[in-house]
């Protein structure tokens, strides 16, 4: 800015949540707190877009005054400020319910005291994401497993919560060096822990110690860089026949263990932006051509492991692309556009497979009162 302000933004949907700095601040702090801000709003609202914006102005602005204090970020906690931020309104009434929760400044800001459940259970997850880039003669040029441990607690009191899992640094430094190199555990890169768990207790013997949030949560996320064959592999070719048609073959191999099923597998193939008259016949699922994204996909709904389906599509060509007409008037001769021609994409969802073979080795609950969950 003119006056030496910085403007740092993120961007959801059609917003653009903005901070102002006017001095040399950590930019990875206000980035993190328009981003928790974002969640936040999204758990008040459901949906955050202009609209909820005007009709929720007053609560935001009840928000915006509890998470932020002379620039520094507050509580961004939603089941804390749910406690004394309702959409409901303040009763003006009962003082003592205005009153901010102690939980506010305590040491665990994240829970609140007194919580009580008629039946303690909590429930785990680790999720997945595979990110791969493969050539067209099958060389992975890039693989990448982005992974985060989720969690759902219903635990009364206060207890103090031990995960364990196949952590490779944890066995070298306890001394288990033969399951280290076994090849039954992980080595974790890029960790990203929720806010309760215990920093310095995890860098001194690598244990993950907390005192959960009440509801659900994200405990940690982290990155793996290992080389991982496709799990679905697919091979295409293609037949132009210029001025005319087009025409595809399209076979897909699933490349995981029979037990497994693969969920909702979407697989988009690319396509010239001026074709018409499309049919398809595939051996098993749903094909629909999408014009607006010059793609054709193909949607399975289960795969299961070790088998093999095929699919052709044919389109019409014109007799003279876009681009050649473009190219012909510009007097620039063929003018062929191949940008069209962009990788294949696969999306699918795998329940109970990890790609890196993360293990939870155990959950241990310790509570006060010693009652069984």
């Amino acid at each position: 800015g003119v006056g030496g302000e910085a403007f740092v933004y993120v961007q959801h949907n059609n917003l653009y949540l903005c901070g102002v700095t006017c001095k040399n601040s950590n930019i990875a702090l206000i980035l993190t707190y328009l981003y928790q801000l974002t969640a936040l709003f999204q758990d008040y609202f459901t949906t955050l877009n202009e609209e909820s914006i005007r009709d929720n102005f007053v609560i935001i602005y009840e928000l915006l005054d509890e998470t932020m204090d002379h620039g520094l970020p507050q509580s961004l906690d939603s089941t804390i400020l749910r406690q004394f931020i309702t959409q409901e309104g303040n009763r003006m009434a009962d003082d003592s319910k205005n009153k901010p929760p102690v939980a506010l400044t305590n040491a665990v800001s994240w829970r609140a005291e007194g919580i009580k459940h008629k039946k303690n259970e909590i429930f785990l997850d680790v999720v997945e994401k595979l990110n791969l880039l493969v050539a067209a003669n099958g060389t992975v040029l890039h693989c990448e497993i982005n992974g985060a441990v989720k969690m759902k607690s219903f635990l009364s009191g206060m207890p103090e919560l031990k995960l364990g899992l196949n952590d490779k640094v944890m066995f070298e430094a306890s001394g288990r060096n033969q399951q280290a190199r076994g090849g039954k555990s992980v080595e974790l890169e890029d960790i990203k822990f929720h806010q309760c768990v215990r920093l310095a207790r995890f860098e001194n013997d690598r244990t993950i110690s907390f005192i959960p949030p009440d509801g659900e949560f994200d405990l940690m996320t982290y990155r793996l860089d290992t080389q991982v064959k496709p799990l679905i592999w697919v091979e295409a070719v293609v037949e132009p026949h210029k001025g005319s048609r087009i025409e595809y073959m399209i076979k897909t191999r699933s490349q995981f263990k029979s037990r497994s099923v693969a969920n909702n597998v979407e697989i988009s193939i690319p396509v010239p932006p001026d074709v018409d008259s499309p049919s398809f016949k595939s051996s098993v699922g749903n094909v629909t051509y999408l014009p607006d994204k010059d793609c054709v996909v193909w949607t399975i709904k289960q795969f299961h492991g070790g088998r093999e389906y095929l699919m052709r599509a044919h389109f019409g060509l014109p007799s003279i692309t876009r681009d050649e007409a473009d190219a012909a008037n510009k007097g620039m001769g063929s003018g062929m556009d191949m940008s069209w021609k962009k990788p294949i994409g696969v999306k699918f969802e795998i329940p109970y497979f990890t790609v890196s073979g993360i293990q939870v080795r155990y959950l241990k609950i310790i509570e006060r009162s010693g009652y069984q969950a």
